[in-house]
This record gives structure tokens, C-alpha cells and sequence, in this order.
């Protein structure tokens, strides 16, 4: 440095400008010396001219400069000046030593308390406003809350306090926060109050800065929050003095709030301000006053209100004041499986039951009390079941009932449901596989009623494995619904047995002459050795197949049974095998009226000769007799006369010829001419007269043949035959019968022939 510049500054500091009392000359000083950026020789110069007594110690400006200048070059010496010194812009200057450049907290607090004072500061407001300066640097800048809050009750200004308040939010304590809000009677934060005041459960403290915020506005805030904190403090006297009286606090909601935290007197007596009685009765039940909360639900009368009522009686096991809520939920048939499952699970299984006994006796009860009574008792009282649902059938959901009927193996009221509801197939299906359940007038009633037909066919094995004795009533009941072969064909493969056990039954159905049913009773005939009943049958009803039974019978060891073999083979037309049958047998008469039936001349000529080489002359005589028509006289003269049976064959001749006469007497008379043509038919009837009285003898021949002898009163030659074999049926000639052309053998002469 270059010492004359050294020497005139010292000079102009020690002497030349101290002296000086040209404002131009200090101007015009301050200024080089500034633009020399000599801050130390600045502040000397300066603190010559002020501070040692000039006539420019009191300039604003130069001690403005002065103070700055020692901010900027020397800030131990700020302090010091701002005590000294009196004439500067304050606030300027403090808002400077604050900045983040110089961060001069405790002189700029300095500035705004100095400044604050009286002999400084003569208007109130101006004091106050530096007071409140002051106090923002020890918050916003110092953040020594202890030191402002000391600072605060030595002023004890409202803004002061204020500020303090707001700082103490920041640094989140609300209890100190509270106590500045109160003594600045300021609630103008009350929202971040009460909110940081809930945080930390400082309700005591809350409420008197609560009161005094109410003084000053009406917010639903203040109102709501003072309520809560007189809840929190149990300070329920108070509370109930404020919530009677004007407010504008949402008691709706601080109600519940106080009721979700567990604060139920409180609860009760916002609840009852308003007249929440649903709300009322639950804080009742939370505190244990179930009467209390049984009134309320009634005046609340809604079902949710009643339930929960009901359910807490019941877990204090206060059974009547449940029940009486009870009553009014079931009610409501969507809360009735609710409540019967509330009560079940505690296991008060009677209390439920009498619940709804009482139940059905309300007016407007409805069909799902009387159906989960009906499921109550199938569970728990089973001997009401049936009397119920008898009682009750028309207000029964029978589809619920049966379910639990069957669920509890009450069988006999299930059925009995199913009866009612004309649900026939589910009754009898109930009544076959639960045993305890049958009832046979029940079965045979529901059992005509059922829509699938196939439910009787299954009904039949039942009873026949199950109730034999019963069968044949059930079969006259099932007779006109079901196909009788069908239902013999069921028997017939269960067993022989059951055959014999359906023997009325198909007795009773044999006159629709089905053959299944013929064939059965035929066969149970046999087996019985009942051949009387199955004549009978086989004469009545031949839709069956009987050449079967006819070649079964044939071997039968009873007689009778091989007749009705014989007999059945005659009905169809088999004549040559009954007749075998009725030879062996020696059945002569069943052969002879079998042969006689046939009208076969060869079948009848076949067994007059079995008669004759067996020598049954009464036979072939009964033989000739009962086949008259059928029979050629040749046949029946040949076999008489050469087995000697003349005396036997000789009511057949005289039939004969008592038929032939007659014959010949009609065709006469038919044909007989007028009176005139008397004489000329004399002839022609003597011819006859002498041919039926057997004037003559005559001859057996083919064509011409050996002259019969001469009989006395008849001397002319053999009466021609030729009108006598025109009325005899057509004869032939059968073997071992001696025949002649051109003559015949005459036949012996018998005693009265």
C-alpha cells in the first residue's frame, strides 16, 4: 500500500473531516471512501463524526452507513452501535441483519425491542408492531420458543401472545399453543387447534380455549369439539347444560363418534337430544340397560334396532326382554332364519321355540314363523311335529318342512305333508324306503294319485317282499291302473311264490282274459293239483297258448290232469291226439265225444274199430249212438257184422231208418201232386211203405249184385235200392268190408231183423 495514501486517510480520519461542518464535504468523504471500498477506515471515519460529537452525530444516514457497513465489514461492532446509536431505520436495519447473509438474529431482536420501547416508539399500534417483530425473530429465527414465551408475558400484548400461539402450532405444541391462543384471546386457528389438541389428548386444556372461541364466532367446529372434549373429560354435566342449550354443533355426528370410541353415557345423551333412538338403544345395551334399551327400540321401531336389542338381551341372558324384541323381528320373514340361528348358536334352544309359539299368535304372522317353528320342532320337540303341521298345513312352507322332517327321520309327518301338497309320487317313495313311515291305507290312497305310473309297478315287489298279507288289496286298488300282464310278468320273475301270493289277484283281472294271466293261473292250477279250477279256467279263458299246456298235461301223473290235456287238444281241433290221449287212458267217453266233436268220418271210423279189436261192444255201440251223423251205415253194418255186434249196431240201423222215413216223408209232402195224381203215386208210396216196414229182404251191392231170396208176401226178385241210397249220407268203402260186383253176400237173418 502506498503510505501517503495511508497518511491522508489517517489524516482525513484523525482531523480533517471531524472538524468539518460542510454536509457536502462528508458527503463527498463517505462516498470516495465507499467507492475505495474501505469499509474499516469507513467506520472509523464514521464513528468519528457520530459517536465523538459533530454536528452530524444525529444524521440518519451516516448512521445508517455506519451500522451497515459494520454488518458488512465487522458484526461484532453492530451491537454496540445499535445501543449507542438512535436515529436509524430500524426496521430496515433489522430486516437486514436478519437475511441469510448476515443472520444477525439477537441484534435485529435488539433493534425491534429498543425500538419497542416508549421513549422510542410513541404510538401503541407502532409499539406493538415491533414487539410482534421482535417476537418473530426469536420463533422464526432463534426457534427459542422459551425465550419468546418469557418475552411474551412481559409484554403481555395480544399479537404478541398471538404470534407465539401460531409458532407453537409449528413446533406441534398444542398444550402451550393453546394457553398463547387463549391469553391473545385469538381463535382465529382454531382448526389446527382443536386438530392438534385431538392428536394429543389434551381435551382439558382444549375446552376453555373452546369457550373462549365461541365468544368471538359461531362455527359448527367449536361446538362439535367442545362437546367431544367435555365427553372426553366425563365432563357429562357440562355437556349435557351445552348440548340443551343454543349450539350450532353437529350432534348427529359427534354422537356416533363418541359412540364408536366407547363413550356411551356421553352417547346416550347426544342420542337422546335428538331423539336417535336407535342409537339411544344401543348405548343402552353397552351399558347394560336392557329395559332402557327396550323402550328405545320401540320408539325407534325398526328392524335392525330390534334385532340388535334382542341379541344383546339374549347374550345377558335376558330371556323375556328378548323375546319381547324377538317378536318383532320375526316379523319380517328376511330375519327370521337370523334370529333362529343367533338363538340356536348360544344353544337357548327352548327360549327359540317358545319365541315362535308366541309367534304364530301374532297378527300379522306370517308363513315363516309357522314353517320354522314346524323345522324348531323336528329338531328339538319332535312329538309337536305332526299336530303342528295338521294344525298348520296351509301356513307351511311344506317343501322346508319335509326337508327337515327327513332330516330328523320324522317320516310319518313327512309323508303326511307330501299327502297334503298332492305330492303323491314323494309320499309313496317316503312311505317304501322308510319302514317306520308305511301306513297301508295311506300307501293305498296316495298310491291311485301318482303321476309316474311307474311308481306302482315299483310298489309291487314292495309289498310283496314287504307286506305279503296286504298284496291283493293293493292289487284291487292298482286293477284299473296297471297293465295286468306287466305286473304278472313282475311276480313271475320274482318268484313262484309271489305267484301264489298274486293268485286272487289274478283271479279277480281273468276276465280281461290275458293271456300272462291265464298262463299263470293255469300253471298255479297245476301246481295245486286243482284240475276243477283249471277246467273251469280253461273253459272261460283260452287266450293263452294251449297246445303248451295241452303236451305239459300229457304227462301229468294225475288222471284228471291228462284228461284236461286230452280235453284242451279237442278245443284245438287236435282230435287225433286227444283221443290217443283219452285210449290210454281209457277215457271211452271223452274219446267218443272227442271223435263225435271232430266230425271227421275217418277219426270216428278209426276209433269204432279200436272199440271193436278191443272188444268194447258197449263202447262201439255208445260210439255208434253219439256219432249217428257222422257215421255211414256201411261202416256201421260192415263192423257189426263181422264182429258179431248186431244187437249193438242195431239202435243205429233203426235211427237210421227212422230219420230216412222221415226224410222221405217230408220230401213226399213236398213234393206230393193234386188229389188227381192220388192213383198214379200208389205205386210209388206201396215201394216206400214196404221199404220202411221191411217187407223184403235186402241186398248190399255195387252195381248188380246176387238177388236177395223171396220173402213171403214179396215173390218177386229184390226191391231196388237206388232211392234208399240217395237219402243215406255218402257211403264209402272201408277196408275188411266184403264187397261184390254184380251181387252181394245177403246178410244173416236175425230174430226180428
Amino acid at each position: 500500500e502506498d503510505p501517503k495514501r495511508r497518511q491522508l486517510i489517517d489524516q482525513i480520519v484523525e482531523w480533517a473531516l471531524p472538524e468539518s461542518t460542510s454536509a457536502d464535504e462528508v458527503s463527498i468523504t463517505v462516498k470516495a471512501f465507499m467507492a475505495a471500498d474501505l469499509p474499516g477506515e469507513l467506520i472509523s471515519l464514521l464513528e468519528r463524526i457520530i459517536l465523538q460529537g459533530s454536528d452530524f452525530s444525529d444524521n440518519k444516514n451516516l448512521q445508517n452507513l455506519l451500522i451497515l457497513t459494520a454488518i458488512r465489514a465487522d458484526a461484532t461492532r453492530v451491537a454496540g452501535y445499535i445501543d449507542q446509536l438512535d436515529n436509524f431505520d430500524a426496521k430496515d436495519i433489522a430486516l437486514i441483519c436478519v437475511s441469510e447473509n448476515h443472520m444477525l438474529y439477537e441484534e435485529a431482536f435488539s433493534i425491534y425491542n429498543k425500538f419497542a420501547k416508549v421513549e422510542y416508539t410513541q404510538e401503541k399500534e407502532e409499539q406493538v408492531e415491533m414487539q410482534v417483530l421482535a417476537i418473530g425473530v426469536l420463533v422464526d429465527f432463534m426457534k427459542d420458543l422459551e425465550r419468546a414465551k418469557a418475552y411474551a408475558s412481559q409484554t403481555d400484548e395480544k399479537p404478541v401472545w398471538s404470534k407465539l400461539g401460531k409458532a407453537q402450532l409449528e413446533e406441534k405444541f398444542p398444550a402451550e399453543a393453546i394457553e398463547s391462543f387463549i391469553n391473545a384471546e385469538d381463535p382465529s386457528e382454531y382448526v389446527i387447534v382443536c386438530d392438534q389438541a385431538n392428536e394429543s389428548g389434551i381435551w382439558t386444556e382444549l375446552i376453555p380455549y373452546l369457550k373462549m372461541a365461541r365468544k368471538n364466532m359461531q362455527e359448527n367446529l367449536l361446538d362439535t369439539e367442545l362437546i367431544y372434549a367435555y365427553a372426553k373429560t366425563n365432563n357429562l354435566t357440562d355437556m349435557e347444560v351445552f348440548v340443551n342449550g343454543p349450539n350450532v354443533a353437529n350432534i348427529q355426528t359427534i354422537g356416533d363418534r363418541c359412540f364408536s370410541e366407547g363413550l356411551y353415557q356421553a352417547a346416550k345423551i347426544l342420542f337422546t337430544n335428538i331423539n336417535n333412538n336407535s342409537k339411544l338403544a344401543l348405548c343402552h345395551i353397552h351399558l347394560d340397560e336392557y329395559r332402557e334399551a327396550v323402550a328405545a327400540a320401540g320408539k325407534a321401531n325398526n328392524v335392525s334396532t330390534w334385532k340388535q336389542v334382542c341379541f344383546a338381551c339374549l347374550r345377558a341372558e335376558e330371556f323375556r326382554l328378548a323375546a319381547q324384541c324377538g317378536l318383532e323381528v320375526i316379523k319380517y320373514p328376511d330375519h327370521v332364519d337370523e334370529v333362529v340361528t343367533y338363538y340356536s348358536d348360544l344353544g337357548h334352544f327352548t327360549h327359540v321355540v317358545s319365541l315362535f309359539e308366541q309367534g304364530i299368535g301374532l297378527e300379522d304372522a306370517h308363513i315363516g314363523i309357522f314353517t320354522e317353528l314346524g323345522v324348531l320342532y323336528t329338531k328339538h320337540v319332535p312329538e309337536k311335529v305332526m299336530e303342528h303341521c295338521k294344525v298348520f298345513f296351509s301356513k307351511l312352507n311344506v317343501s322346508k318342512v319335509v326337508r327337515a322332517c327327513e332330516r330328523a327321520r320324522l317320516y310319518q309327518p313327512a309323508v303326511y305333508l307330501y299327502m297334503q301338497d298332492k305330492q303323491h309320487d314323494s309320499a309313496v317313495k317316503v312311505m317304501m324306503e322308510r319302514a317306520p313311515a308305511f301306513d297301508n291305507d295311506l300307501f293305498l290312497d296316495a298310491i291311485v294319485k301318482v303321476r309316474n305310473n311307474e311308481v306302482m309297478y315299483k310298489a309291487i315287489p314292495y309289498y310283496v317282499n314287504t307286506h305279503p298279507k296286504l298284496f291283493t288289496r293293493l292289487m284291487e286298488v292298482l286293477e284299473d291302473n296297471v297293465d295286468h300282464s306287466r305286473v304278472v310278468g313282475q311276480l313271475t320273475r320274482t318268484g313262484d311264490w309271489s305267484l301264489k301270493l298274486g293268485q286272487d289277484y289274478m283271479k279277480s283281472v281273468q276276465k280281461l282274459n290275458l293271456s300272462p294271466v291265464n298262463e299263470a293261473l293255469n300253471e298255479l292250477y297245476v301246481e295245486d293239483e286243482d284240475y276243477e279250477s283249471l277246467r273251469k279256467s280253461i273253459d272261460s279263458f283260452k287266450n293263452f297258448n294251449m297246445i303248451a299246456l295241452a303236451s305239459k298235461l300229457s304227462t301229468h301223473e294225475l288222471l284228471e290232469f291228462r284228461r284236461i290235456s286230452a280235453y284242451v287238444y279237442r278245443c284245438n281241433k287236435k282230435y287225433s291226439h286227444s283221443i290217443d290221449l283219452s285210449k290210454n287212458d281209457k277215457m271211452w267217453k271223452d274219446c267218443i265225444d272227442t271223435a263225435n266233436e271232430s266230425a271227421d268220418a275217418e277219426i270216428i271210423e278209426d276209433l269204432l274199430r279200436f272199440f271193436c279189436e278191443t272188444s268194447e261192444k258197449e263202447c262201439f255201440s255208445a260210439a255208434l249212438y253219439t256219432c249217428f251223423g257222422h257215421i255211414g251205415p256201411d261202416i256201421a253194418l260192415e263192423l257189426g257184422w263181422l264182429n258179431g255186434y248186431h244187437n249193438f249196431v242195431m239202435p243205429y240201423f233203426i235211427q237210421t231208418f227212422r230219420n230216412t222215413s222221415e226224410r222221405l216223408k217230408k220230401l213226399e209232402d213236398r213234393t206230393a201232386p193234386p188229389k188227381e195224381a192220388d192213383t198214379a203215386q200208389e205205386g210209388i208210396a206201396q215201394t216206400y211203405g214196404n221199404l220202411g216196414g221191411f217187407g223184403g229182404v235186402l241186398m248190399i251191392e255195387n252195381g248188380g249184385g246176387m238177388p236177395m231170396p223171396n220173402t213171403p208176401g214179396n215173390p218177386s226178385a229184390g226191391i231196388d235200392m237206388s232211392g234208399f241210397a240217395q237219402a243215406q249220407p255218402q257211403m264209402q268203402q272201408q277196408p275188411g268190408m266184403m264187397m261184390q260186383n254184380g251181387g252181394g253176400m245177403p246178410m244173416p237173418q236175425q230174430p226180428g231183423y
